[in-house]
């Protein structure tokens, strides 16, 4: 089943809290001199045209980054991440927003490497269209069209024994969050220092409400996982309203830095009264 395509919820509200908590991880790698490679299981097409036809079908982006886009009040931690996304858009308006693995390839350095899968046809001809116009001799990114939770294995752990690892499915198939967990285990077995961000939808399905207990049970060292509600849960059962993140292994500074933040993207993104927040952390 690939019938998912990010293009339709491009820089939404799940890719502001997404991305504002990658910058901030990749800011921290960056710190030391080692380089470290960046891993991303299910990468998109990596940069997204939010005049396109499939961006505008339900415009998600206008109850995301185009509600910060003005703002001049932005914490610190958002100010960073639209400073990002404005790399990408010279002339000061919002045309383009780019993908997992755009922005982490604008932040990382020279040395630092990255390993992109995309089992979608489609997208990840995009991907490696992106990335041919970025980066013609492609000496930082891998791409593969391939299955990333299987692909987990091939890359782990990375030479310089750093790394990021960014898993991000649709969830269309409710294998994935099976697949989640075989993966994540996968990857610490192999990689038990590395940090890992995994993604979670707000739904009212069992499945998708009992992921983020499952992920703070995995033999990590430590987690975070932090979750935004815009709004209340749809009457129906259907529909997503907000989204998360655990972060496994994740810097110290992280947690007071997302403090600051998460009452900040409630007030900026928040769709009716319900709209709240969830930031805890602990060990595994």
């Amino acid at each position: 089943m690939l019938s998912y395509r990010h293009a339709f919820h491009a820089g939404n509200h799940a890719d502001v809290l997404k991305h504002c908590v990658l910058v901030q991880l990749l800011r921290h790698f960056n710190q030391k001199d080692k380089p470290y490679w960046f891993v991303d299981t299910h990468a998109g097409a990596g940069r997204y045209r939010l005049n396109s036809e499939h961006a505008k079908k339900n415009a998600e982006y206008t109850t995301g980054i185009n509600r910060l886009w003005t703002r001049n009040d932005l914490p610190p931690l958002l100010a960073d991440y639209v400073e990002q996304i404005r790399a990408f858009n010279p002339d000061n308006a919002l045309h383009i927003y780019p993908g997992s693995p755009l922005l982490a390839w604008h932040l990382m350095r020279p040395a630092d490497r990255l390993r992109l899968f995309e089992l979608h046809g489609s997208d990840y001809r995009l991907l490696e269209k992106t990335f041919a116009d970025t980066e013609p001799e492609g000496h930082r990114a891998a791409i593969r069209q391939a299955d990333g939770f299987l692909e987990i294995k091939s890359v782990l752990p990375p030479p310089p024994r750093r790394g990021l690892v960014l898993i991000d499915p649709a969830y269309e198939d409710k294998r994935d969050y099976l697949r989640v967990i075989a993966a994540l285990k996968e990857g610490l077995s192999r990689f038990p220092t590395g940090s890992y961000i995994i993604w979670t939808p707000s739904l009212q399905r069992g499945d998708a409400r009992g992921l983020p207990e499952k992920l703070k049970k995995l033999p990590a060292k430590n987690w975070l996982h932090v979750a935004l509600t815009v709004q209340k849960p749809a009457e129906n059962g259907f529909g997503m309203h907000g989204s998360g993140l655990v972060i496994l292994n994740p810097p110290w500074t992280l947690a007071d830095a997302l403090k600051e933040t998460m009452p900040y993207l409630v007030s900026a993104l928040g769709q009716d009264e319900h709209a709240s927040f969830l930031l805890e952390q602990g060990e595994s």
